[in-house]
C-alpha cells in the first residue's frame, strides 16, 4: 500500500491519509485491478483493507489521534457490510486503531449493480461512526443521483474538474457550485488531482478546504510521505 495526504487548508494540517494499493514491483492501482476477477474481488477488497489499517497503525503518528485512514473499496465486492466489516475491525483492534478514523471511498466510474444495495452499505458504515465519501465525482455514472440517493459525508471531485481550473470559468464554476450544493446537504468537498499552485489557490478561492494531489504530495510506498505546500 502506498499513502496520500488529504490536507485541510484551513488548518494546514493532514485530515486523512488515502491508502492506493501498489503491486509487489511497484504496479499502479489501475494495474493491479486489471488482475482481479469476479471470483477474487471479495477477497482482495478483504485483503487490502486488513493491510491498509495494519500499516496506518505502525505509521500513522501518535501524536495526530484524528487523522483518519481513507480505504478505497468496490461496492459491488461487499454482499454484507457487516459481516464485511469484522476483519477490518479485528485489524484495527490489533493494532490499537480506533475504528471512528476509518473513512470509505467508493468508486462512481464503478457501475453500481444495486444501488439500494450500496445505499445500505453507506447507511451501516455511517451507523459504526465511519465516514463515507464518493470518489471521482463528476466522472462515471450518474454523479448528482448517486449524492442524492447516497447521501455521504464527503465528495472527491474528479482531477478532470481540478485540471487548469485557474484557466477555465466553466470549471470554476462547476467546482464552486458544487460545493455550494453539497454544504446545503451537509457533505464535505476534497479536491484531488491538484498538480500546480495556480490550481490549489483557485481552489481555495472558490471555497474548497480539503485537498490532494502531487503538488502537495505524491504517494509514498509502505511510507507517509512529506508534504510540499
Amino acid at each position: 500500500m502506498a499513502f496520500q495526504p488529504i490536507v485541510d487548508l484551513r488548518s494546514n494540517r493532514v485530515f486523512a491519509y488515502e491508502a492506493l494499493v501498489r503491486g509487489a514491483a511497484g504496479e499502479s492501482a489501475a494495474q493491479v485491478l486489471a488482475t482481479v476477477d469476479p471470483v477474487t474481488i471479495y477477497r482482495f477488497d478483504q485483503t487490502c483493507r486488513v493491510k491498509a489499517i495494519e500499516l496506518a497503525g505502525a505509521l500513522f503518528p501518535a501524536n495526530e489521534p484524528d487523522i483518519k485512514l481513507s480505504i478505497n473499496f468496490m461496492p459491488n465486492a461487499v454482499y454484507e457490510p457487516n459481516a464485511c466489516i469484522r476483519a477490518s475491525l479485528a485489524a484495527a483492534r490489533r493494532v490499537g486503531f480506533a475504528p471512528e478514523r476509518l473513512m470509505f471511498e467508493f468508486t462512481e466510474t464503478e457501475h453500481m449493480v444495486d444501488v439500494p444495495h450500496v445505499r445500505n452499505i453507506v447507511e451501516a458504515y455511517r451507523a459504526r461512526g465511519f465516514t463515507t465519501a464518493i470518489d471521482d465525482f463528476g466522472a462515471g455514472y450518474s454523479g448528482l443521483n448517486l449524492l442524492a440517493e447516497l447521501q455521504p459525508d464527503i465528495l472527491k471531485l474528479d482531477m478532470a474538474l481540478i485540471r487548469e481550473i485557474d484557466t477555465s470559468k466553466s470549471r470554476r464554476a462547476i467546482v464552486a457550485n458544487v460545493c455550494r450544493l453539497a454544504e446545503e446537504l451537509g457533505v464535505s468537498c476534497i479536491a484531488e488531482g491538484i498538480e500546480t499552485a495556480e490550481e490549489l489557490e483557485t481552489l481555495r478561492d472558490v471555497g474548497v478546504d480539503l485537498v490532494q494531489g502531487y503538488h502537495i504530495a505524491r504517494p509514498a510506498t509502505g511510507a507517509l510521505p512529506d508534504i510540499l505546500i
